[in-house]
């Protein structure tokens, strides 16, 4: 008889363990460190996920699972392969850059923002996060979704006595409940079609399901990616994130923009191209549309921000992150019609690599110039050069990343490497729609960037960087100035291996 009991590859789970244990020993810490020292809570947070990023130096030579079933060890819940170690190093390095963020927003705060919560919370959700993209069946990926997003929910809604933050918290949550409803139900639909959870599993079974139950698993499928498109922002449930953006504190924010779209785009993946593949004339073209719609809808609501309203610095780039949602979606759509999917998801991970460094750059900018003037509105960057020429410059290189121009040369390597997914792949209607966006995205990111370049209003106003954001700006900037130079690396790295 075999043995029910199994041993756990603890060096394959250690990025999300090293990330939920040191969340734990923040809060239990909290009891006991008095107001004077509660700043440590966040440098021990930020060590936290500096350990949990290098956990995955020692995984990349090989792939390890864990979790598997007794008797089949090749069906596992939990693998760490080279897509896994793609999306955690996204997700573990984002939630590093947005924590850095967050030391200089708790201080600013003072108390209205309670450190022992917010870091535990913080540290809860990078751990669910950075499990999703290692979950091999559909349970496991719904409860890393959940893990990922009801911290995030209580972050949003964290800062005490603002009536905003509680009002996008509620918003955030009620929506994001309402998905989760509607993928549990595709799963429970999909899992009464084939039987199995695991995602190999699913992909052999569902090829052969009886003809009454078909269209029961083509239902399933469409209501499983409901809660994942959710994630992504992508249109018509990007409806939350400009109030949630603006509500919610900056490092927030940034970190939704970021790895709440990884988690988002990895779960598709995993739904779509390993377990549904024989389902692509389901998903595919459903994804084309919602990628369209999503880019168009994102740039179009960013080319109507005012730049005197108040706080339309983070609107706008709450815009710019549903229009770039549009973008990474392409290459997964293509993966349905293309022989190569492989090339294809390769394609969406480059492009959220390039998108996280030069987006968490942006707000890191944002975060500066919101210290110094509290509505953070677009006009209140103007003359940024006179007073911070090295931010200004900086400021101005993420943003010419993300519209695609020179000297952002990664922007530009990412969307043509995800145009030519749309190419390869038949999908000659979808590149002409990319190609339309790509042009209005340029209109308000190019007047961004040349107000950074103007003549200030009166005295240039100083402002003065702390260490912690400092540190998110140097390595924002270093990662994307050194992409630039070198692309190819990003789609080295991204060489999945996935299939």
């Amino acid at each position: 008889m075999s043995s029910l009991v199994q041993s756990v590859d603890w060096l394959a789970v250690a990025p999300p363990t090293i990330a939920a244990v040191v969340g734990l020993v923040v809060l239990v810490a909290d009891l006991f460190v008095g107001e004077t020292r509660k700043p440590l809570l966040g440098w021990l947070s930020v060590a936290g996920l500096a350990a949990a990023t290098l956990m995955l130096l020692p995984l990349l030579d090989a792939d390890r699972s864990t979790f598997c079933l007794v008797g089949d060890t090749g069906v596992c819940s939990y693998t760490a392969d080279r897509f896994t170690l793609v999306i955690q190093f996204l997700v573990l390095g984002g939630a590093l850059l947005a924590a850095l963020l967050s030391v200089t927003a708790l201080k600013d705060a003072g108390k209205r923002l309670p450190e022992g919560e917010y870091w535990f919370l913080f540290l809860s959700s990078a751990a669910g996060a950075a499990l999703l993209p290692a979950s091999r069946d559909l349970a496991t990926l719904i409860v890393a979704l959940e893990v990922t997003s009801l911290p995030a929910f209580a972050l949003v809604g964290l800062r005490q006595g603002d009536r905003r933050s509680s009002e996008a918290a509620l918003k955030f949550f009620l929506s994001s409940v309402t998905a989760t409803a509607v993928s549990l139900m595709g799963v429970s639909f999909l899992y009464a079609a084939t039987g199995t959870l695991h995602l190999t599993r699913i992909a052999e079974r569902i090829q052969g399901v009886d003809g009454q139950l078909h269209t029961l698993a083509q239902t399933g499928v469409v209501l499983t990616l409901v809660g994942f498109a959710f994630k992504t922002a992508a249109v018509p449930f990007h409806f939350w994130v400009p109030e949630t953006y603006v509500g919610a504190p900056l490092p927030i924010a940034a970190y939704l923009s970021v790895i709440g779209k990884a988690v988002g785009f990895s779960g598709l993946i995993l739904v779509t191209v390993v377990a549904l593949p024989s389902y692509a004339d389901v998903w595919g073209p459903a994804l084309a549309v919602l990628a369209a719609l999503t880019m168009t809808v994102g740039n179009v609501g960013a080319l109507r921000q005012q730049a005197t309203r108040a706080h339309s610095a983070v609107r706008l780039l709450a815009w710019s992150s549903v229009g770039q949602a549009g973008y990474l979606l392409v290459p997964i759509a293509a993966a349905a019609h293309s022989d190569d999917p492989e090339k294809s998801i390769g394609s969406t991970l480059a492009y959220a690599l390039m998108y996280g460094a030069v987006n968490l750059g942006a707000f890191a900018v944002a975060a500066l110039v919101g210290r110094a003037h509290r509505l953070n509105r677009v006009a209140d960057y103007r003359g940024l050069y006179a007073s911070s020429p090295l931010t200004a410059l900086l400021m101005g290189f993420f943003l010419l990343c993300l519209a695609g121009l020179p000297p952002g040369v990664i922007g530009l390597f990412a969307k043509v490497t995800v145009f030519s997914a749309a190419v390869d792949a038949g999908l000659g209607w979808l590149a002409v729609v990319m190609a339309v966006n790509v042009v209005i995205a340029l209109v308000y990111y190019l007047q961004w960037t040349a107000l950074l370049f103007r003549a200030p209003e009166g005295e240039p106003v100083e402002h003065r960087l702390p260490a912690p954001l400092t540190a998110a700006l140097a390595l924002t900037g270093v990662l994307g100035i050194a992409l630039s130079g070198a692309p190819q690396l990003v789609l080295r790295f991204t060489d999945t291996g996935l299939f």
